[in-house]
């Protein structure tokens, strides 16, 4: 989906990940300003925001969320004269009576970090490195070859020639600069979040200050700060020293590894996310109509998930992976770019991990709801008449939410893990988008070779090892939150 450029010197692009995301976002606000006005919801996200746990670990995930959206917002740039004339969009030597938009689909982020996409080398480099991997047969000055590792075009090419003996103190007065910016974006970071709880409270804003660094405060603000703090001194020195070195290294074609990774948390998050929004009505619905009308329904449920997890599941999503495949190969004309024709793809592996991962929660519901029906207050509702849909929606599901959000928070970290299986063996995503998955296959035969190339490898299994860690730190602190039998 597309719209027109108009004077942008863009062409806004929506793809249906992108407005899924945002729909779910959404969603996420709304149903927060919900829980404010509900006594009970209110108490319980208390809960969760007095452990320090909870508040450092919502603190990870609402940045790797600002990478997600920002990389969620795409366009396609406007074609220069140059390309134009060169037969792009334009025969050579006329002017096009239109502007003429390229068939590359770019994002937010990918603006952002035009230093690290655009700086390519020719193949692999290690981190803070200025010379390629692998030795190569160069020219020397006299005419003559030899076997060296030649300079990189861009890593560290603000050095000039004596490298070795000025790159360790340009990195050093660099990361202290980098320290102090990020300093002072965390003193400001601070001085408004003291300010909003300061209000309100009846307090001088100089004791608010003092009890939120003491860890004296009804929510963890303490720990949402430190983590902050390390979050703000880990970007602050990509910022500074990114543009200059390949902090994390190159990959086979010279793509600087640290892009890749930051490319890949949109990919996890649509997975974790969006997985979610299908398996969530079929599990909901077929769960608590299995509980509650038993009979034939209870046994035609039943028979449904035990069949679908008798077979194995990565056959089952290989299969109607491949099937998609097929579908999208043979219908290009749907498709004007290749990054919707990969989104098709992205958003097809959401819904078969969607349609084959809900019966584990509908199970869980099931089982919940056979123990509701008896309750004195259902039992009342029926005999006074009560339809069943106005049960179903006034009694069973309000108290069964609990275990859908439980159940969704902890599903969030195994559907990333799994979307970096499926990629690995080549049934994930498209090979053209950017995941962990793809990272990891990449790296596969780099761990074979002599000198081993590890840091692709080592990057995506530390940005997903933070992500996933961050995900089940919060799981846990939402379900000793909401689990009434641990109140």
């Amino acid at each position: 989906m597309s719209t027109s450029s108009g004077i942008l010197g863009f062409q806004p692009v929506v793809l249906w990940t992108d407005a899924l995301l945002f729909v779910l976002v959404a969603l996420a606000l709304l149903s927060a300003l919900r829980a404010r006005t509900q006594a009970p919801l209110r108490a319980a996200w208390r809960k969760v925001g007095r452990r320090p746990a909870g508040m450092a670990a919502a603190t990870v995930l609402l940045a790797f969320l600002a990478v997600g959206l920002v990389d969620s917002l795409h366009y396609r740039p406007l074609l220069s004269a140059v390309e134009r004339v060169a037969g792009v969009g334009a025969p050579a030597g006329s002017a096009p009576a239109a502007p003429v938009v390229s068939t590359e689909v770019l994002s937010a982020l990918d603006a952002l970090l035009a230093p690290l996409r655009l700086r390519t080398e020719k193949t692999y480099s290690a981190p803070f490195a200025w010379t390629l991997y692998q030795r190569e047969t160069v020219e020397t000055a006299d005419g003559g070859q030899v076997r060296d590792y030649p300079r990189l075009t861009y890593g560290a090419a603000h050095l000039g020639a004596d490298v070795a003996a000025a790159r360790g103190g340009d990195v050093a007065l660099r990361l202290v600069s980098a320290l102090a910016q990020a300093a002072l974006a965390w003193l400001v970071a601070f001085l408004v979040l003291a300010s909003l709880v300061w209000r309100g409270s009846g307090l001088r804003w100089g004791e608010v200050a003092r009890a939120m660094l003491a860890g004296r405060t009804v929510l963890a603000w303490r720990a949402a700060l430190v983590t902050l703090a390390v979050l703000l001194a880990v970007a602050a020195v990509c910022v500074e020293l990114a543009p200059l070195y390949h902090v994390l290294g190159t990959d086979k074609v010279g793509q600087d590894v640290l892009y890749l990774a930051l490319k890949s948390v949109r990919t996890a998050l649509v997975i974790g996310t969006l997985t979610t929004l299908v398996m969530m009505p079929f599990a909901v619905a077929l769960g608590i109509a299995a509980g509650y009308l038993g009979g034939w329904v209870d046994d035609a449920v039943q028979y449904v998930y035990t069949v679908l997890n008798a077979i194995p599941g990565v056959l089952l999503i290989a299969a109607a992976v491949l099937m998609m495949q097929v579908v999208i190969d043979t219908h290009p004309q749907w498709f004007d770019t290749a990054a919707e024709r990969s989104d098709a793809r992205l958003l097809a592996l959401c819904f078969i991990l969607g349609i084959t991962s809900w019966t584990g929660l509908a199970r869980l519901l099931r089982g919940e709801t056979l123990k509701l029906r008896e309750l004195e207050y259902v039992q009342a509702a029926r005999a006074f008449g009560v339809r069943t849909p106005a049960i179903l929606r006034r009694h069973i599901l309000p108290n069964l939410m609990h275990i859908v959000l439980i159940a969704l928070v902890m599903d969030f970290s195994g559907l990333v893990l799994a979307e970096a299986v499926l990629s690995y063996v080549g049934i994930g995503v498209d090979p053209s988008t950017i995941s962990f998955g793809t990272m990891i296959n990449m790296a596969r035969a780099e761990l074979a070779r002599e000198p081993m190339v590890w840091w692709s490898l080592a990057a995506a299994f530390a940005f997903m090892f933070v992500l996933v860690l961050a995900a089940n730190l919060f799981a846990d602190v939402v379900r000793d939150a909401f689990d009434p039998r641990r109140a």
